[in-house]
């Protein structure tokens, strides 16, 4: 298996763009539920807490236990994910005085800390949030600081836990690579080995030892991920995959045809059905 990491959503909207950002390292990634969180197995080298649009302060918040991860592997909550170990290892979260949504530059840059590496005073970051980190814990140390906040980032003693407040993945984030790098590469110790193609290699193998002989029929939307699924599986079994386009009557005029066409050079075996009553 490749190296990966491990990120954990709490429903943010910018979730997918943290993948998005570690893959573009050449490292690997998966991204699951908060609450359906796999088995740790020897190919994570670290775990990335996502933001979310919830309150850790709310009844029902989401939450997770993080003695799993904690001392474990490398971790980086980011906003949300960052205010949920505060809290949780006794800080404190209050609402902000005023909502921060938009740019802002760093005022305080902790140089001598790995996660802040060649990171610039004023280096421009993203803010998304309603919440705060009034008060750390006192095993936790700040290490980046804006004008409005001065937990902007964190970093828990003798272990290789980091919080921050901002969003690197965003690319309004000057920031974005370099926080990122350092996290996955020189801290996670990712090797940058892995490419879209050793994805497509890999996937379409392990297809073909669970399908074996099967047959198998897939519905398509028309839409980049069924398309993107139908490819991989056709180029696993080939034509013993059988792909059905609805018109469901919400299409745009002459989309089913347009559909159709493009996955017959697309080489796939796709049987359209008229579904208008």
């Amino acid at each position: 298996m490749a190296e990966q990491i491990l990120i954990l959503d709490f429903g943010s909207q910018y979730t997918q763009l943290i993948a998005r950002r570690v893959r573009e390292l050449n490292v690997y990634c998966e991204i699951h539920p908060y609450n359906n969180i796999p088995q740790l197995t020897d190919d994570v080298k670290g775990v990335i807490l996502s933001g979310s649009p919830c309150s850790v302060r709310q009844n029902g918040a989401p939450d997770i236990d993080l003695g799993m991860y904690r001392k474990k592997l490398p971790v980086l909550g980011v906003c949300y994910g960052a205010q949920l170990m505060a809290q949780k290892s006794g800080g404190n979260v209050l609402p902000s005085e005023i909502r921060e949504f938009g740019r802002a530059k760093l005022s305080h840059v902790d140089h001598h800390n790995e996660l802040m590496k060649e990171i610039n005073i004023d280096s421009q970051v993203w803010m998304s949030h309603g919440d705060t980190i009034s008060a750390l814990p006192t095993d936790f140390e700040v290490i980046a600081s804006t004008p409005s906040v001065k937990v902007a980032a964190y970093k828990i003693h003798n272990e290789a836990t980091y919080g921050i407040q901002f969003h690197p993945e965003v690319t309004l984030s000057t920031v974005v690579k370099r926080l990122l790098r350092n996290f996955v590469v020189h801290i996670c110790g990712c090797a940058q080995d892995w490419t879209p193609d050793i994805f497509v290699e890999s996937t379409v193998a392990d297809l073909q030892e669970k399908l074996g002989d099967d047959q198998v029929v897939m519905g398509l939307s028309g839409g980049v991920d069924s398309s993107v699924a139908a490819t991989l599986i056709h180029q696993a079994i080939g034509d013993r995959l059988h792909c059905i386009f609805v018109d469901n009557g919400l299409l745009r005029k002459n989309e089913f045809e347009e559909v159709l066409d493009s996955y017959e050079h697309m080489g796939l075996n796709v049987t359209g059905v008229d579904a208008i009553i």
